[in-house]
């Protein structure tokens, strides 16, 4: 799903988005649910998927904790 917002992103998205996607922790090669899974070459991975949310235009927190500070900047027109 997140490739596929970044796709609707890159075409033009009038509100500002702010994304946080787990996994980044996920050992390399180990399955852990749904935030590790594993899809072939780098799709699929938590680091390409931050990479291509972040050039369709998208906010990237790291910790979910960040979420409403982020929306709160996106709002204010804050870079």
């Amino acid at each position: 799903a997140e490739e596929e917002a970044a796709a609707l992103l890159s075409r033009g998205y009038a509100l500002p988005v702010v994304a946080y996607v787990a996994g980044l922790t996920a050992p390399p090669g180990r399955r852990m649910g749904h935030a590790g899974a594993i899809l072939s070459c780098r799709q699929g991975t938590a680091s390409h998927k931050i990479e291509l949310l972040e050039t369709a235009g998208a906010r990237i927190v790291r910790n979910p904790a960040a979420i409403g500070k982020a929306v709160a900047a996106a709002l204010a027109g804050e870079s």
